[in-house]
This record gives C-alpha cells, sequence and structure tokens, in this order.
C-alpha cells in the first residue's frame, strides 16, 4: 500500500518526486523518502518518519538534487515506521530501490545475502531486493539484467524502482501483483503506483502488465514481459484532471466528499437512464447478450465495498437473481464451486485492490460466465482485466474512509440488479419505479445532509464512549456495518454491527447505560419487528440514537433514546440514504476526538498488499 515515485529526466526531478508523493499519500503515510544521482554521480538520500510534509521540511534543511531519481511513501509491513526502515533502501552507495508490496521469500534471501557478506540496516524486506540487485549486479555488470535475475528468485507481489549509480542514465521498473505505471514525456520519462501522481508533467501513459520489467532512459523505454521478450504496451490517456483537489470551504475531505454524494450519485446515473429504462449499453459492449445468459451473481470485494456488496444481494434476491457475496480475502484461498452462468462481480474503488485483484483472476481461470468491475478508477488493473465495467463516476477520494465512493457503488449495484432482474422476476412497471426512485436520490441524499448540525449536537453523546453497537435488518444490516466501520476508522472507538434480531442471541449481554445502541429504521415490513428488538435494548438501560423514517410513528418511554428522523425514503434507495447520517456521525465524533479525519492511523487508501 506504499507509494511509488520515479522520474529521469534533463532538469531536477526532486520537486516532481515530491509533488508526486503528496498526490500519493493516501497510499501510505508511516514515513517517506527521496533518493538522487547527481551530476557527480553520488547517490543522495534524505528520509523523514511521518506525513510527505515531514520530508519537504527535511529536504529544505538538507537539500539534493538530481536529474534521475525515485521517491517513496510508506504504509509500514515489515518493520515499525523509522528512518531506517523508510525507503528508498540502498545497497552501499551503488543501488537505490523503492518497493511498494511484500516479498514473502525474504527471510531465506536475507540469510543467504548475510552469509555473502552484505549488512542490514532495517528490518524490512525491501532492504533484501536492494542488495540483491546489487550481488547480480557484480554478477552481470548491467542494471536491467540484475533486475531480471533479481526478480526471478522473489516471491509475492510486488512493484519496483531501481537506480544505480554506474549507469546514470537509467531507471529500471517492474511489476508483480502490484499497479506500476510509465509516464511519458518530451526527453523524460517518469514511473507512479498511481497515474494522479503523475497528471502534473503528462497525460500519456503506459500500464506494465503482471511480470513486465521496463528499462527507462530520457528518450524512450522498452519493456519486457515476465519471459525476457520485449514487448508493446498500448499507451492511454488520462481524462483525470490534472488540478489537486482542495477541500474548499470544508475543514476535511471527508466532510467535502461526503456534501458531494449528490452530484457524483447524479453523475453515477447520467446517460445510464432514458424514459424511465435503465440503458444496458452502460455496461460495456455486448453486455446484453452476456446478461441474458446469466443465473448466479458471485459478489466479491473487501471493506467498504463488501458491504455494498451485501447490499446488492438483497436487491438481487427479492428480484429472482441468486446472489452470494464474499469477502475476498476469503474467496481467494478457497475452492469455490462456480456453476455455468455465473457472473463475477468485483467492486473496488481504486480498482488496485490485491485481493480482489487475485478473486477475479481465480475466477476467470475456474471458467465464470464473465466479470463485471464496479469501480472508480478508470485505469485501474480491475478496470483493464474485467469483460464489463460500470464506473461509480465519485471523483478522486481522498479521505481514507469511504464515503462517495460507498453510496455511488450502491447506485450502480442498483442498476445492475434492474439489468438482471429484467430477466427475471422484475416487471415493466416495477422497472419504471425502481428508476424514478433512482433519479429521485439525489434530492433525498441532500436533504439528509441538511441534518448535519443536529447530528453534529448528536456527536457530542459520544466524545467520551469507548464502544457502540449498531443494528439494522435487512438491507440495513449491511448499513449498520457500514456505519460501525465508519466509527472504528476514523474515531478509533469500538464499533460492532449485528443483525436485530440477533441481539438476543448474545450482544445484549453487553448493552448497559455506557453502550450506546444505534440503529437504522426505515419504513419496511421489517420496522416492527426491529422496534421489538429496541424494546429490549430500552429494557437493560441501554441509551438508543434510533435513525427512523419521518413517515413512522415510533415512540419511545423514558429517557435515553435519541430520534433523529430521515426522509421519508422508499425502502428501494433507503440504504444509500440512511448511509448519509451514519457518514456524518463518525465524521463529527471524530472531530470531538481530534483523530486525523482524513488520514486515520494504521490505515491507507489503496490496499495493494494482502
Amino acid at each position: 500500500m506504499c507509494g511509488i515515485v520515479g522520474a529521469i529526466a534533463e532538469r531536477n526531478v526532486v520537486p516532481i518526486l515530491l509533488e508526486g508523493l503528496r498526490r500519493l499519500e493516501y497510499r501510505g503515510y508511516d514515513s517517506a523518502g527521496v533518493a538522487t544521482l547527481d551530476d557527480a554521480r553520488h547517490l543522495q538520500r534524505v528520509r523523514a518518519v511521518g506525513k510527505v510534509q515531514a520530508l519537504a521540511e527535511q529536504l529544505a534543511e538538507q537539500p539534493i538534487a538530481g536529474r534521475l531519481g525515485i521517491a517513496h511513501t510508506r504504509w509500514a509491513t515489515h518493520g515499525a515506521p523509522s528512518v531506517r526502515n523508510a525507503h528508498p533502501h540502498v545497497s552501499g552507495n551503488e543501488v537505490a530501490l523503492v518497493h511498494n508490496g511484500i516479498i514473502e521469500n525474504y527471510k531465506e534471501l536475507r540469510a543467504e545475502l548475510t552469509e555473502l557478506g552484505y549488512v542490514f540496516e532495517s528490518e524490512t524486506d525491501t532492504e533484501v531486493v536492494a542488495h540483491l540487485i546489487a550481488h547480480q549486479l557484480e554478477r552481470e555488470g548491467d542494471l536491467l539484467a540484475a533486475v531480471q535475475s533479481a526478480v526471478a528468485r522473489l516471491i509475492g507481489a510486488f512493484s519496483l524502482g531501481v537506480i544505480c549509480r554506474r549507469e546514470p542514465g537509467r531507471l529500471v521498473a517492474a511489476r508483480q501483483g502490484s499497479p506500476l505505471v510509465i509516464g511519458i514525456g518530451i526527453g523524460e520519462h517518469f514511473i507512479a503506483s498511481d497515474v494522479f501522481a503523475l497528471l502534473p508533467v503528462t497525460q500519456s501513459f503506459v500500464f506494465l502488465e503482471e511480470g513486465d520489467i521496463a528499462d527507462i532512459s530520457r528518450s524512450g523505454f522498452t519493456i519486457f514481459d515476465h519471459s525476457g521478450r520485449a514487448v508493446q504496451r498500448p499507451q492511454a490517456v488520462s481524462a483525470q484532471s490534472a488540478g489537486v483537489a482542495d477541500k474548499g470551504p470544508y475543514r476535511h475531505y471527508m466532510l467535502k466528499e461526503i456534501f458531494e454524494q449528490p452530484t457524483v450519485i447524479a453523475d453515477t446515473l447520467e446517460g445510464r437512464i432514458h424514459d424511465g429504462r435503465l440503458l444496458e449499453s452502460c455496461f460495456g459492449v455486448g453486455a446484453s447478450a452476456l446478461l441474458d445468459q446469466v443465473r448466479q451473481v458471485h459478489i466479491v470485494a473487501c471493506g467498504t465495498s463488501y458491504h455494498a456488496g451485501l447490499v446488492a444481494r438483497y436487491w438481487l434476491e427479492e428480484l429472482g437473481v441468486p446472489a452470494s457475496v464474499e469477502v475476498a480475502s476469503e474467496y481467494r484461498y478457497r475452492d469455490p464451486v462456480i456453476a455455468p452462468g455465473t457472473l463475477f462481480v468485483s467492486i473496488s474503488q481504486s480498482g488496485e485492490t490485491a485481493d480482489t485483484l487475485a478473486a477475479l483472476r481465480g475466477a476467470k481461470a475456474r471458467g465464470c460466465l464473465g466479470s463485471l468491475a464496479i469501480c472508480n478508477v478508470p485505469e485501474s488493473s480491475l478496470v483493464r482485466e474485467s469483460g464489463l465495467v460500470l464506473m461509480t463516476r465519485a471523483g478522486r477520494e481522498i479521505g481514507v474512509a469511504s464515503t462517495k465512493a460507498f453510496t455511488t457503488q450502491l447506485v450502480a449495484l442498483r442498476l445492475l440488479s434492474i439489468a438482471l432482474g429484467r430477466r427475471h422476476a422484475l416487471t415493466l412497471e416495477r422497472e419504471q419505479l425502481l428508476v424514478s426512485e433512482l433519479t429521485a436520490l439525489p434530492a433525498q441524499v441532500e436533504a439528509a445532509l441538511a441534518l448535519n448540525k443536529d447530528i453534529e449536537r448528536l456527536a457530542e453523546a459520544f466524545a467520551d464512549k469507548h464502544h457502540a453497537l449498531f443494528l439494522g435488518r435487512g438491507t440495513q444490516y449491511a448499513v449498520a456495518m457500514e456505519g460501525a466501520l465508519k466509527l472504528k476508522e476514523i474515531s478509533y472507538i469500538h464499533a460492532e454491527a449485528y443483525a436485530a434480531g440477533e441481539l438476543k442471541h448474545g450482544p445484549l449481554a453487553l448493552v448497559d447505560p455506557t453502550m450506546p445502541v444505534l440503529c437504522v429504521l426505515p419504513d419496511n415490513a421489517l420496522q416492527e419487528k426491529v422496534v421489538s428488538n429496541l424494546q429490549e435494548v430500552r429494557a437493560r438501560g441501554g441509551e438508543l440514537f434510533l435513525f427512523a423514517d419521518a413517515g413512522l410513528d415510533v415512540h419511545f418511554e423514558g429517557s435515553g433514546v435519541h430520534l433523529l428522523r430521515v426522509g421519508p425514503v422508499s425502502d428501494s434507495i433507503a440504504p444509500v440514504v440512511f448511509t448519509v447520517p451514519l457518514q456524518l456521525l463518525a465524521y463529527h465524533v471524530a472531530v470531538l476526538k481530534g483523530t486525523d479525519v482524513d488520514q486515520p492511523r494504521n490505515l491507507a487508501k489503496s490496499v495493494t498488499v494482502e
């Protein structure tokens, strides 16, 4: 989950590298570093613990320059955040390297290299690769050959950027299971984990594929596949804006992104419905013919995206489409039975989630009927490797805790359920109703955002809490799971979600006056049963925070009940609307507790390692 930037040019590349790191900071902010090769062929390195700003301050005190350089922002895996564990790592004064991913056989390699006399200064798996390349360089006499030989011995998922003192006109990059892109300039070239890092200097890119190694100079580059054969990869022009996202009038990116949801939901729907009906062409060329053959759906995702998939299962099954939802990190290591007619649906904000990508590749190898990616990044590996694609159009999401990506995923999944439902239990009249409710969704979310001040006051009751229970039934159970995840992610309050009917099967033992219990209660067939579950909470003195549909006649006796009215909202879009107050609650609680809302501890935005 680390970020890599590299550059080779006829100008000083340090400002380019530093700006690239700022743009990649969502991928890790435990430490950061830069290494360059100056005109005298000296390797220079500056590293700092913490965010990229700490590195910028260090560079101001200890300036370096060079026309060849690499940089890195780290999310710690092997070794605690510290200067000695920060990248770039070096071997002597010969080789410098940045690395994203995990080397699984690093212990064996470290023991072997120690026997050969190499001295290790860090606890990382990355330093092993630096010494291994240096060792191969002594044998091969050529940086490209050394990297190729070293990579052949590595087990794991990784991307690499390597520079060498004896070859000042060369930057070598490698990709195996972790994203890496080449940025194309005029008389200069770049590498990065994400195109966003390089948009200030280029919008032309080549995406490395699995097993690729690139030999890059100022004038051009050559890509070799896993067998060592020179290959051509297609060049793409990014449609993303080069402008750095700013917070505008908002205190944090997360709050800005919460308030962007009406707009991005409308964007996600634009051009995909017409005259009260879904346009199936939005899923890609040949989508209708493939959807005709679908008999069941496997949905696989991680974290927030997994919660979106859980909601979609209810939507699909109510329309007669069998569906299963699994966490990608479990799915990829099972032997799932993929029956004929199975559509594999992967969901990811970044499109680079390692477990989700591995699950997709496994499902394709097992012969699934087809694959559909629901994703927010058009240049991502998930999009490029899936047969059908539905982009969420959420725009760049900077806050680590996902908000607008989640609600746009739900909208995309609702469109999918309509497309598949047509072939099962969905009538034309019902489809038109569902579509009309989707078109009304931006206004419904806008109304939910108007509760912001009430929720800010409500958050004061959480400032001293250490635990919370979230409850819901049906689709709202998944919404409760997402609400609990948001609270724990950014406020560090331990929160769990349960199906409300399960309360009496164990969690009720936790309920006392110090345990806040939050429940989402839309107007649907399950609301009376949920109210009965909540009476169990009240009977034990639990403090209740209830987000209820404005059309419901709900009353609880006594104090300790906080009631917030939402809507009224149609049950079909209630999961999207009821999510918004829970996002705002988590945000305001985190602000009161003084946590780093946009970059919470121990987390990173794009999870590109297992």
